[in-house]
């Protein structure tokens, strides 16, 4: 049922029903002009409209690109069509023989949306031109070339999209499912072993899903500002988005080393990996200041003071390490975890600076 609503949701989402009154009003427009086109163009004004929804898509750059690539197919298939029509007239062998050979150049690389539409093309031409052949094809071409202009204009002119909304709520769960793991490692730090709580050992697939989340968010963004006239005004905004991807992926990389690194000292035993008794306390103090300073990484708080305060927390665990290492103890692992939080925190101070 979640789905469900999920999925309705996204289908009567704001940009969606924004997408779709351009396309519709696009389509109309089309539908008008279409009938004024000069010569054999002006009767067939169904392949306008057509035209807009090829070149209609959710981004201003990829409005352009499909739009271009679609009549690009159209003279492929065209040219095919001419090119068989003159060995034989249409039969069920000619078809076979365009709707092949189309589909065969349509798998040339780079042609993108015009490999769709090489066979189309050259299928229309073929059965429904008939003697009038190039008269059709004329038409053919110039009405869908109106449509994707159409398509095209109304898309970058009224309200282009610019797809940054969903942005922050990706860094905002992202952020979140990183300092609750570093919450749950500090707690485990002062559990009995094998402490209680345990789910945060198995929980790299979750990182990963909430550091894809981000990244698919700033393309659609990126793509999405591209040929943008709106973009000129969110141009830093894009610029910090593309930034803070970078960081998603090292503090990420960092927060899972930790994992493992802390997952192997208290269940594999004979793993070498053991966190010596007087730095547990110490290494849950760090974690959790840690924790706090991820939560607030993209806040306004995170300032020099605040980075300052994460840094002794994280040298109090070094001193305490060092301490630790004096009578003979392994330190490697605490160590290991250690230098991961310095570098959490390197990776902060570098994006918020």
């Amino acid at each position: 049922m979640n789905s469900v609503k999920s999925a309705i949701r996204h289908a009567f989402s704001g940009h969606r029903l924004m997408f779709a009154a351009k396309t519709a009003t696009a389509a109309g427009l089309a539908w008008v002009v279409a009938p004024l086109m000069p010569g054999p163009a002006a009767a067939y004004p169904y392949y306008a409209p057509l035209g807009v929804l090829v070149s209609m898509h959710p981004t201003v750059a990829a409005s352009a690109k499909h739009g271009l690539q679609s009549l690009l197919g159209l003279l492929l298939g065209i040219g095919m069509a001419f090119g068989v029509a003159a060995v034989a007239q249409p039969s069920a062998w000619a078809v076979a023989l365009v709707v092949g050979l189309g589909i065969l150049v349509g798998g040339l690389p780079r042609l993108g949306s015009a490999s769709e539409w090489v066979p189309m093309a050259a299928l229309f031409v073929l059965v429904l031109g008939g003697s009038n052949a190039e008269g059709f094809s004329i038409a053919y071409v110039l009405q869908m070339a109106l449509g994707v202009g159409l398509g095209f204009a109304v898309n970058w002119l009224v309200f282009p999209p610019l797809h940054l909304d969903a942005v922050e709520p990706a860094f905002a769960g992202h952020q979140r499912a990183l300092a609750q793991q570093l919450e749950d490692m500090a707690q485990a730090m002062v559990e009995s072993w094998p402490p209680d709580h345990e789910e945060w050992a198995s929980r790299t697939e979750e990182l990963e899903k909430t550091a894809s989340d981000v990244r698919q968010a700033v393309k659609d963004a990126e793509l999405s500002a591209k040929a943008n006239p709106r973009s000129r005004r969110r141009a830093s905004k894009l610029a910090r988005h593309l930034r803070g991807v970078r960081s998603v992926e090292r503090l990420t990389f960092h927060v899972e080393d930790v994992t493992d690194v802390l997952a192997s000292a208290i269940w594999e035993k004979n793993a070498g990996t053991v966190i010596p008794e007087g730095v547990a306390r110490t290494l849950s103090d760090a974690l959790q200041e840690i924790a706090e300073l991820v939560n607030d990484w993209r806040e306004e708080t995170v300032d020099a003071e605040r980075l300052a305060k994460a840094k002794e927390v994280v040298a109090a665990l070094s001193q305490t390490i060092t301490d630790v290492a004096t009578g003979q103890a392994s330190v490697n692992a605490a160590a290991s975890v250690a230098m991961s939080l310095r570098r959490i925190i390197t990776v902060i101070a570098e994006d918020v600076n």
